[in-house]
């Protein structure tokens, strides 16, 4: 069968571009709002230290006086060791500091707080301006004060921030994918549970499934009932018309072959005779063929339910002898039975068929005037019913083969029989977690070996 891919490595698959979309996401979100953190916080600290300036402006003699605080620029210091820039001037006129820092900067009205990214001496630098309005004298004189600072530490701490987000979102991203590979293989142990359920069951357990699947399953284990449904119902009426036939195909048989006799009772001539054996023993092979397509049919229904009995092997083996007896007596073998004590659980009926098919080639097969024995044997782990002949054997080759259907050996030519005494008798141990078990003698026959667990 051909496969199209693992659904389990899909659906990780799937998972691990969620994932990585999202690591990418995060890794890109943690990135910005790191940046625009470092950049308020420069921000916020220029802010203090410009309205820390304009705060020392004081009016002597009619003049604007600063004297510089040591503290407006120990704060900006202690961020990053980044450049730092100061402009104070009042009218238009530089009073202090680096006059061209704020040459693309208007100054703002008083008692305003401009923020602004300007260039100084190639480098970006960002300034905060705040204007205060000093009384010198008479006279309102607006003093603006502007503080910038280079960016190489900002972009530092958000690089820094960037590169702990990107290794994080590469942990989350492995970590997400362990995960999917787990989840994955979680969501579909149900639907493995299915298929093992199914794949544990014989070729004729038709039961449905009785498994307790999520809802998107359900559909599948209806279809799937159905089908085993409809399945059964299909083998059963195969079944049924076997079993229809045969017993409809015996009662004329036995009409056929009694007339046969009468027939061969009173005739003189010899060739006449001779037909009527023909006709005898060609309704000796059909009335035995339908008999065991009759045994297989009622085989292959009552192993759907089958029963669940403790059965004595022992007691199974002497009905099964006793079936028997009338045509080995026909003859002359000898039936010897030898029992111990060995419990099995089953059904009766199917483990009677099929010793008593077992038993009937043993007795077909073996010359007049022999012995059958039969023993059961019980080993302490599982159940034994051997039943020997001295036969032709079975010849070479692998001796499976003729538990096949219809399948008989090439020693078998001359004697009556379907091929099915032997596929009977499989299918019944197979229902019952046994085996079947062919070999030949040491010296000539052979001998079949019914295998059962004990109960």
């Amino acid at each position: 069968m051909k496969t199209t891919g693992s659904i389990s490595r899909r659906l990780t698959l799937l998972l691990a571009v969620v994932a990585a979309l999202l690591s990418l996401l995060s890794w890109s979100m943690v990135s910005s709002f790191a940046r625009q953190a470092a950049e308020r916080t420069q921000d916020n600290i220029l802010s203090a230290s410009a309205s820390i300036i304009a705060e020392a402006l004081r009016s002597e003699d009619g003049e604007v006086r600063l004297e510089l605080p040591f503290a407006a620029f120990s704060m900006l210091g202690a961020i990053s060791e980044d450049r730092v820039f100061y402009h104070v001037s009042a009218n238009g006129v530089t009073l202090t500091g680096n006059a061209v820092i704020d040459d693309t900067i208007p100054p703002p009205a008083p008692g305003q707080v401009v923020l602004n990214t300007s260039t100084f001496q190639d480098e970006e630098v960002r300034l905060v301006s705040v204007t205060r309005v000093i009384l010198a004298g008479v006279d309102r004189v607006p003093v603006t004060v502007s503080v910038g600072q280079t960016r190489n530490g900002v972009s530092q701490i958000a690089n820094d921030l960037s590169r702990t987000a990107a290794l994080l979102s590469v942990a989350f991203f492995v970590v997400a994918v362990a995960l999917s590979a787990i989840v994955a293989r979680t969501s579909l142990r149900q639907l493995n549970a299915i298929a093992e359920a199914v794949a544990r069951r014989g070729p004729s357990d038709l039961r449905p499934l009785q498994q307790n699947p999520p809802e998107e399953l359900a559909p599948l284990m209806q279809s799937l009932n159905r089908l085993i449904g409809r399945l059964a119902r299909s083998l059963r009426q195969s079944e049924d018309f076997i079993a229809e036939a045969a017993h409809r195909i015996r009662t004329p048989l036995a009409t056929v072959r009694a007339q046969a006799e009468v027939a061969l009772r009173k005739t003189d001539n010899t060739d006449e005779k001779q037909r009527m054996r023909q006709i005898i023993r060609a309704v000796d092979e059909s009335s035995r063929s339908a008999g065991q397509l009759l045994d297989h049919a009622t085989v292959a229904y009552r192993s759907e339910s089958l029963s669940d009995k403790v059965m004595d092997l022992a007691q199974i083996a002497r009905s099964a002898t006793a079936a028997l007896e009338p045509t080995a007596d026909m003859k002359d073998i000898e039936i010897q039975i030898d029992t111990a004590e060995a419990k099995v659980r089953g059904d009766y009926v199917l483990m009677e068929s099929a010793l008593r098919n077992v038993l009937d080639n043993a007795v077909k097969y073996s010359p007049p005037e022999t012995i059958v024995t039969v023993a059961v044997r019980n080993t302490g782990t599982h159940a034994e019913i051997i039943v020997s002949d001295a036969g032709p054997g079975l010849g070479d080759g692998p001796f499976q083969r003729y538990t096949q259907r219809f399948h008989r050996g090439d020693n078998a030519e001359g004697t009556v029989g379907s091929g099915l005494g032997l596929t009977i008798a499989r299918d019944v141990l197979v229902a019952h977690r046994g085996q079947l078990k062919l070999n030949n003698n040491e010296r000539n026959g052979t001998c079949v070996s019914l295998i059962l667990p004990l109960a």
